[in-house]
């Protein structure tokens, strides 16, 4: 625990340490994440002379790379707790990290010291992602528990330090894009992956001051126990660091060869997936036989939520891979370009945040505060809106298949307020319905739904690849939405105009999208009351 003497504008000196930590860190992820699919489809794989088949490969790594970002942390998450604390898993994390961004930042041109030019460049390419994933997986989780361990229990200032450090999050998340997308656009993606590692070494710098100043006292330090112990002849926290090191290798792999047919239709990725579904299941079924009742129906109105906030993310992660390209080829944008479009979410955050969490404030007094079930339809609701908005956008498109920003900008809104929906309630209610003895496994299956999400919106980004000039489409229920959303009669369009085309394949697939989310806001209210009563009093 921290000096609690020691403060800034009423708060632990940390937690300021920490915020200007996360922010660049975040910077680093954000300002990559914004150049990613851009650079895959537009220079990394240009020797594929088939356009649908480089993006679908590109979708198809995306995913991936966002699949394992996310399964990572529940590891590194344990192995902090549990070996080497927080602060060196904080530091670990961050030099892989660093060291991932910089890695991005090669690209060569010709043979050097007599391997072949390709060969070299996807070395990097793949290992630069596997750095990323593996040491998002030591940073991320740990940092947030830190945050969270600079406040006594039961301290008032503990939600709004969370707070002030979530603003943290969406400043560099907002800043990144606009940053590394000029640069990348401007000089070339690899001054955009640089300064995206730059980023990640301010993050490392401030968090060092930090623990140099002893603004964290003894938060985060490793366990007493395993100082001085050996695991396998070696010293605990190298025995650690050498198996980050050796996850790199393995994350590469599974990048690499994410579509990689183990099975008649089950690849690589997808039976990872399944067999960790499995093993999740399992574990739950036997805990479940030792729960009292009302927790096993508390339990089971979780795995709703987290069925619903998976369908949520699935959606909503188009934003890193098909939006963007949409954003690129079909959209006139206005004072930004494409990887740029990835601020405007973060944007809406910082602005609608606090107005947001002063409305939950409000209604809860007031007694109208809608009740959990209820909160996540209207986000979904609100994101499938969204999506129709980007589709409507094709009724207004010009000869050259782009269309007005303003529909951009108001897509992404919707997707931002239907985020604030359920995005903050969600880790709340998953620690409040847990049963106290599963309340990490719960968070680290509530972490895990990300990983399926990217998955499953990988799979709907490489629909877009699909649409061929004049292919009609089966006539039925969705190809009419979808001549009603975007105009285009019968669902398909007979122009010669590539931009026309690409216009086609991503606005049916957004209509299509935003039907289905639309569908299950409806099957999430007709469940509100059932989740409700298996909540048993939690609200």
């Amino acid at each position: 625990m921290t000096n609690q003497d020691d403060q800034l504008f009423g708060h632990p000196k940390g937690l300021f340490y920490l915020f200007f930590a996360e922010l660049w860190e975040r910077f680093s992820y954000y300002g990559m994440r914004a150049l990613l699919m851009l650079y895959m489809v537009n220079e990394f794989f240009t020797y594929i002379t088939d356009e649908a088949y480089r993006e679908e490969m590109s979708f198809g790594i995306f995913a991936a790379y966002g699949s394992l970002v996310y399964a990572t942390p529940v590891l590194g998450g344990m192995i902090a707790d549990k070996f080497i604390g927080f602060k060196k898993s904080i530091m670990l994390g961050g030099i892989l990290m660093a060291l991932g961004h910089f890695f991005m930042a090669f690209y060569f041109k010709s043979d050097v010291l007599g391997f072949e030019v390709s060969a070299i460049n996807h070395f990097f390419f793949y290992a630069a992602l596997a750095l990323l994933i593996v040491g998002n997986g030591f940073f991320k989780p740990n940092i947030s528990t830190m945050v969270g361990r600079l406040y006594p229990e039961g301290d008032d200032r503990r939600d709004s330090g969370f707070t002030i450090f979530y603003m943290g999050i969406n400043t560099g998340a907002f800043i990144a894009p606009l940053v590394c997308g000029w640069l990348g656009y401007e000089y070339g993606w690899h001054y955009g992956f640089g300064a995206a590692g730059i980023g990640m070494i301010a993050g490392l710098l401030v968090f060092m001051k930090g623990m140099n100043a002893g603004v964290f006292g003894d938060n985060g330090q490793q366990p007493t126990e395993y100082i001085e112990k050996k695991m396998y002849g070696m010293r605990t926290d190298y025995f650690f660091y050498l198996v980050a090191a050796l996850m790199v290798p393995i994350a590469a792999f599974l990048v690499k060869y994410n579509a990689m047919e183990l099975l008649e239709g089950m690849h690589l990725h997808s039976s990872l997936l399944s067999l960790l579904g499995v093993v999740i299941l399992g574990i739950l079924a036997k805990k479940m036989m030792v729960l009292s009742k009302m927790e096993v129906f508390r339990l089971l109105s979780v795995l709703v939520l987290t069925l619903l906030i998976t369908v949520f993310w699935s959606f909503f992660e188009l934003a890193g891979t098909a939006i963007t390209l949409f954003a690129e080829r079909n959209v006139n944008l206005t004072l930004m370009n494409a990887s740029q479009t990835n601020a405007i979410n973060p944007g809406y955050i910082i602005f609608l945040a606090i107005p947001f969490s002063m409305m939950w404030v409000y209604l809860s007094k007031t007694q109208r505060n809608p009740t959990t079930p209820n909160k996540f339809a209207l986000g979904i609701l609100q994101l499938g809106l969204g999506f129709l908005v980007f589709a409507m956008s094709a009724q207004y498109m010009d000869a050259a298949g782009r269309t007005p920003f303003m529909f951009l900008m108001i897509g992404y809104l919707l997707l931002t307020t239907g985020e604030l929906f359920i995005s903050p309630i969600g880790l709340s209610k998953v620690t409040e319905l847990s049963p106290k003895s599963m309340t990490a496994f719960m968070m680290g299956v509530y972490f895990l739904s990300s990983s399926y999400a990217h998955y499953i919106s990988g799979a709907i980004a490489k629909l877009t690849t699909t649409n061929e000039a004049g292919a009609v489409p089966e006539p039925g229920f969705m190809t009419s939405i979808i001549e009603k959303v975007t105009g285009f009669v019968g669902g398909y369009s007979d122009s010669s105009v590539e931009g026309v085309q690409s216009l086609v394949s991503y606005t049916s697939v957004f209509t299509q999208v935003g039907v289905v989310a639309i569908g299950m806001a409806i099957l999430a209210f007709l469940l509100s009351p059932i989740l409700k009563k298996w909540m048993h009093g939690v609200h």
